[in-house]
């Protein structure tokens, strides 16, 4: 792992996310796969985006689960269902033994990043990321690939996703890499607290809060955690209390006034992203960012930015 590739990585975001865009936009990867229902099997990173991608579908009447590879409550399937297994190196041995576990009893998709190995093999069909390989040892591109994929099978499923939002997501992430020489550092100093970082975003979008708080664990071994934005004020916000309370709050709940009530009252550090909220310390705006799936997209640039320079920081030391 190297925090100057992991740099150079999260900078080729736009451009890779163009070049796969151009490719899927030629054709649908999914054109031809239907089921009763979906099982999404993925460890870190895959799940994360399995899980957003699993409770959009269910929002729209289609019967769909993300569940840990590693489970040993791996659910029941028939020939009916598909299991989509994600794995951007495609050895998440986790995931493998959950394939061999479904194995012959329903279709199984991987999505990858490489296209050899078991899990290839055990595949039914392969949908590659595109995300291209990533030196610095940290699966960040390869996040954003997986959640544009996952759209990608809504839209063949139930449609009304605009296929033109990878463009913006592209546009959006460029701004935020271009602009950073005006809000890396005071956004850094301000959640690069003494006890750790905290990561707060909808359901529509935690998994982007559990990818961010995972990029402070990752690089620069930072204490850091995620929570969704309502269950904030039942779970998370006792710590402002009494610590140093820093939080990235992705914006976009409807629950956030409650949660910037606590904050404010305890003094607590937010940083708002996305939106402008009523109290926030610092707020990081971006191109295209009224865009949901722009923010879903996009925004884990920040805290990726963040955390390469707190990595970049720590080596040096």
């Amino acid at each position: 792992m190297d925090p100057a590739l992991f740099i150079a990585d999260i900078e080729a975001r736009p451009d890779r996310l163009r070049e796969a865009a151009a490719v899927w936009a030629a054709g649908n990867p999914w054109a031809d796969v239907r089921a009763r229902r979906w099982v999404f099997l993925g460890m870190g990173s895959s799940y994360f985006a399995a899980s957003v991608a699993a409770d959009r579908l269910q929002k729209r009447g289609v019967v769909a689960n993300a569940v840990l590879a590693s489970s040993d409550l791996l659910p029941d399937v028939s020939a009916d269902d598909h299991v989509i297994a994600i794995s951007a190196s495609g050895s998440s041995v986790e995931t493998l033994a959950a394939v061999e576990h479904f194995h012959g009893r329903c279709p199984i998709t991987v999505i990858t990043n490489v296209g050899t190995g078991t899990l290839v093999d055990l595949a039914n069909d392969i949908v590659p990321m595109l995300a291209g390989p990533e030196a610095g040892g940290v699966s960040c591109r390869s996040f954003t690939h997986t959640q544009a994929l996952l759209l990608l099978l809504e839209d063949h499923l139930v449609g009304g996703v605009d296929a033109s939002v990878f463009g913006r997501a592209a546009d959006a992430a460029a701004d935020l890499l271009d602009t950073r020489d005006t809000w890396l550092a005071p956004v850094s100093e301000l959640l690069l607290g003494p006890d750790g970082t905290s990561v707060v975003a909808p359901v529509s979008r935690l998994s982007n809060a559990r990818q961010s708080a995972l990029m402070f664990r990752e690089g620069p071994r930072r204490p850091a955690i995620a929570c969704e934005t309502g269950d904030w004020s039942h779970i998370d916000v006792y710590l402002t209390k009494t610590t140093d309370y820093r939080m990235l709050l992705l914006a976009g709940s409807r629950w956030e006034p409650q949660l910037m009530e606590w904050c404010t009252q305890r003094g607590s550090t937010v940083v708002a992203a996305g939106e402008d909220v009523p109290g926030a310390t610092f707020t990081l705006r971006y191109r295209h960012d009224a865009d949901a799936l722009v923010r879903l997209l996009a925004e884990i640039t920040i805290a990726e930015s963040v955390a390469a320079a707190a990595w970049v920081d720590k080596s040096t030391i």
